[in-house]
């Protein structure tokens, strides 16, 4: 299956072809079903040996797929490999793809083997990137779609998966999708009708290998687009990737600000969202939104990702009152900036989501008086800018987990009169602790934040599960 008999849609024949998929788990199995329903010769490869990959392994053999796992020849193509297909966690240094791009083989992930095997009348894609706020614009863009009467679900790393959105028998007008750099990376093909990148900082510059290169795939998103290229008038890097796509003509570049905006863009005036770029004569007029009001919760991150989610839907002819009803409509995830609780006349809010310096900077700047909780994995990030923006909030610091004392270095040179209280323990109960430290330092009118700027494996199975510490910890404060 050379690229020269490669074609989109129904076109695309896998009967009797050999093709390897690198990896198992929430994509990779998937892919493997759908690859041998439709008449592959699938192989399956997987690092690990585990006793879950086994189990999993068991079921794929059971319909006839050939799996290994552990292979210490994993860096050789299995005979006959025409085609690879890939989870998106592979990095591309894998000697397996080195292996591939030797014998002319190409290497797809889930998301292009889903755009591959579109048909010819399947709905058209508006796609969201950026290093934060993915889920949230999408789900936002889902709720705005739907609220405007279209037939439409959040796929992509959240909801549906992206294989079964195209293959199921659910019929959809159009597909709000959230996209990795990971996902960008193995989808050369894809094409979509709007797309926006909210945001870029430095994440993930171990599988990418530069930020240079993690910025081109994020990039990738905007390729061949057909109506708008939404990007974020504060971050130029995101600009700067609209200049450098390659778009279908009458494409247009639409920024979204926080600030009044200028002709062709979305922005805020007198708290009113409004509309300056799908209105007739944009030079002179625009066109109303929604409040900020209508936007849950109205921290200024999520008022720009609001602002994303309502340009890709105008660029699709959305009515402005369908932006403002699925505003209203849309209840974020958990762990997003949530509320937790009011006690003694202090805040408690759950950003356990923010997993990076640029969520934690967003997070906090959403609130005047701080009490910050953070820490655990730091996952190769310095905090000297976080800090250095965000000391002027903090009325203290409490520190938990396995990487805290960077950040507590990073305290002491930016914010030296902050009072910061270090736990050192990293069981999951240090979270009570810190919780209690919390209150402490905290007094009437400030917020304490959970907002970790660090990955959280050190000490919870996942962010959730920190997020729901903190939550239980809270309730115990107030009982």
């Amino acid at each position: 299956m050379g690229s020269e008999k490669v074609t989109e849609g129904q076109g695309l024949s896998f009967e009797g072809k050999h093709v390897t998929v690198a990896g198992l788990g929430v994509s990779g199995i998937p892919a493997a079903k759908v690859l041998h329903g439709l008449g592959a010769l699938v192989t399956v490869v997987n690092d690990g040996d585990e006793e879950r990959s086994r189990a999993q392994a068991a079921e794929l053999e059971a319909l006839g797929i050939t799996v290994r796992l552990g292979d210490p020849a994993a860096g050789t193509l299995p005979d006959g490999t025409e085609l690879i297909v890939t989870t998106p966690g592979w990095k591309p240094d894998k000697p397996l793809f080195t292996a591939a791009r030797e014998a002319g083989v190409p290497v797809w992930g889930d998301v292009e083997l889903a755009w591959r095997l579109r048909g010819p009348d399947a709905a058209p894609w508006l796609a969201v990137t950026g290093t934060n706020g993915k889920t949230t614009t999408v789900q936002m863009l889902a709720s705005i779609l739907k609220a405007a009467g279209l037939r439409t679900a959040a796929i992509g790393n959240i909801g549906v998966s992206v294989l079964d959105a195209v293959l199921g028998d659910e019929q959809y007008d159009v597909l709000a999708v959230e996209l990795s750099s990971y996902q960008l990376h193995w989808a050369p093909s894809l094409r979509a009708h709007s797309a926006a990148v909210l945001n870029l900082a430095p994440d993930h510059l171990d599988w990418h290998g530069s930020m240079e290169a993690y910025a081109a795939d994020k990039g990738r998103i905007y390729e061949g687009n057909r109506v708008a290229c939404v990007y974020n008038v504060a971050d130029k890097a995101t600009e700067d990737l609209v200049r450098e796509a390659d778009v279908e003509e009458g494409c247009r570049a639409i920024g979204f600000t926080l600030g009044s905006p200028a002709p062709s863009q979305l922005g805020v005036v007198d708290g009113i969202l409004v509309d300056r770029a799908f209105v007739e004569d944009r030079q002179k007029n625009a066109q109303e939104l929604a409040e900020v009001s209508d936007v849950n919760p109205p921290a200024p991150h999520n008022i720009a990702n609001a602002l994303a989610a309502a340009a890709l839907a105008r660029a699709f002819g959305v009515p402005a009152k369908a932006v403002r009803d699925g505003l209203r409509a849309f209840t974020p995830d958990a762990h997003r900036i949530a509320h937790v609780a009011d006690v003694d006349g202090v805040a408690y809010i759950d950003d356990s989501k923010a997993t990076n310096t640029h969520a934690a900077e967003a997070s906090l700047a959403a609130y005047e008086s701080i009490v910050w909780i953070a820490g655990g994995l730091a996952k190769g990030a310095t905090f000297d800018e976080l800090v250095a923006k965000s000391a002027k909030h903090l009325r203290g610091v409490v520190l938990i987990g396995a990487d805290r004392a960077l950040i507590r270095e990073a305290l002491a040179r930016h914010a030296p009169e902050v009072p910061v209280v270090d736990l050192d323990r990293t069981d999951t109960g240090a979270m009570l602790a810190a919780v209690q430290e919390a209150q402490r330092l905290a007094a009437a009118g400030d917020t304490v934040l959970l907002a970790p700027a660090c990955a959280s494996m050190d000490m919870f199975a996942n962010y959730n599960k920190r997020g729901d510490a903190f939550a239980q910890a809270v309730r115990e404060l107030g009982a």
